[in-house]
């Protein structure tokens, strides 16, 4: 059985997971409870291990060549690093996004690496991969501080960070 107004908030995720909703701007305010339930009760993690675990499957049947090509991208916001205590003030996305609030976040360097993400990094690098990570955050303002960030948090040896 599912909980009264779970029903509401699984519906709202799908549609959004298959791209059936567009251009949201915020949660809904009656997902909240859900959401952080999701992103703090162990859920999440458990997603991304899941996820992680079939990447490194489909890793382990490539053999890179010695060429130097075989690269990977992975994304720096929220896939190599988190800003879930940032969201966590943004009430998981249920308030608008603040791009002056996110830029002072990530000034601080804070951001922690998510593990199965910081594993699937070491993998790839330790197997002969380039790895470029990329982020819409600004070269200007947060370059410096999103390599130390980086860095701080165990991603050594990737090819290129990308910033906007």
């Amino acid at each position: 059985m599912i909980p009264e107004g779970a029903s509401y908030y699984l519906s709202w995720r799908l549609a959004v997971e298959a791209n059936n909703v567009r251009a949201w701007r915020t949660v809904p305010s009656q997902c909240l409870r859900y959401v952080e339930a999701y992103m703090r009760g162990g859920q999440y993690d458990r997603d991304l291990d899941l996820i992680v675990d079939q990447v490194l499957s489909y890793i382990k049947e490539i053999d890179p060549s010695d060429d130097g090509m075989d690269a990977w991208i992975l994304d720096v916001d929220d896939t190599c690093i988190s800003n879930l205590l940032y969201y966590r003030e943004k009430r998981y996305g249920c308030d608008p996004f603040d791009p002056a609030g996110f830029t002072a976040w990530a000034l601080k360097g804070g951001c922690q690496a998510i593990p199965a993400v910081l594993g699937l990094f070491k993998n790839l690098v330790q197997n002969g991969f380039k790895v470029f990570l990329i982020t819409g955050r600004d070269q200007e303002t947060l370059g410096q501080v999103t390599s130390d960030n980086l860095h701080d948090q165990g991603f050594i040896g990737y090819e290129r960070l990308i910033l906007k």
